[in-house]
């Protein structure tokens, strides 16, 4: 059973964001079954690592486009993408060390919920703003 599903919901109305968001819950979902299977620390390492990287790939390119289209609300809209990346990099290097704080699955609710609630948020501001400018 999937731990988080793409709705339509959560589309912001541009297609290689949203495809970027469906592919975060894909890793995500990935991560979840690997816990859950109990795979090696090796692997569950390579997923997270690839879920980061991902992700911090990502709020580059939104960040890009929010530059092209002078969207008003970069600014705040970047500090939440800081400080999510901060956390992850973080937690990234403390599964590795063996000091998470949390277990592996109270990190994934973490990330789920950040994600669910980023997208139906802020996310949600830029999708009219950039569409107006010719993203798609």
């Amino acid at each position: 059973m999937p731990f988080m599903i793409w709705d339509d919901k959560l589309s912001v109305g541009v297609e290689a964001l949203d495809g970027d968001h469906k592919k975060m819950i894909a890793l995500i979902d990935e991560l979840h079954e690997a816990i859950l299977a109990g795979r090696s620390k090796g692997d569950l390492g390579d997923i997270m690592a690839h879920l980061v990287e991902f992700t911090r790939n990502h709020f580059a390119q939104e960040e890009k486009l929010f530059t092209r289209s002078n969207y008003p609300d970069a600014a705040a809209h970047k500090a939440e993408h800081d400080e999510l990346a901060k956390w992850a990099i973080q937690t990234e290097i403390d599964f590795h060390h063996g000091t998470l704080a949390a277990p592996p699955l109270e990190v994934l609710n973490r990330m789920r919920d950040w994600l669910f609630d980023h997208v139906n948020g802020l996310d949600r501001g830029y999708g009219p703003h950039l569409n107006a400018a010719g993203i798609r």
